[in-house]
């Protein structure tokens, strides 16, 4: 796989609930992690004393954060909208030439920076609330 532009590493919410996927406006940086815990099932039996996990069990997560400046007011407002809603609607991630990742997130952080001589920013972290889908690009 040839380098990609990190540019091309979106995130999109659905704005309305029905599917209507938009970018989210003015992220500079994106990060996309996913996570398994391991099941360790090691017995005195287990051959040559090496550990033993059980495969297909344990909890798996993904987790997206990004960083960027205030571009867009449909896609901030739904954003802080769905962080005091406490609501987990579907997000979409898109990694160039990998695929896309959808399902539901809730935002877990939403922070707000700005200096007197700079423009206004903004983070957010979110974290998987439920089963995901991947489909290859």
């Amino acid at each position: 796989m040839a380098a990609q532009n990190g540019k091309d590493l979106l995130i999109k919410l659905d704005l309305t609930g029905g599917g209507q996927f938009e970018t989210v406006a003015g992220l500079r940086a994106t990060r996309l992690s996913f996570n398994a815990e391991s099941v360790e099932v090691t017995s005195l039996e287990s051959e040559g004393g090496w550990r033993e996990l059980l495969s297909g069990a344990g909890v798996r997560s993904a987790t997206i954060s990004g960083s960027g400046v205030f571009k867009d007011t449909a896609t901030d407002a739904r954003a802080r909208d769905i962080f005091f809603q406490g609501i987990t609607p579907d997000f979409q991630v898109i990694v160039p030439d990998f695929g896309i990742v959808q399902g539901p997130f809730q935002v877990t952080a939403l922070e707000y920076a700005g200096s007197h001589d700079g423009e206004a920013t903004y983070e957010m972290a979110l974290a998987s609330a439920g089963a995901l889908s991947f489909t290859a690009l």
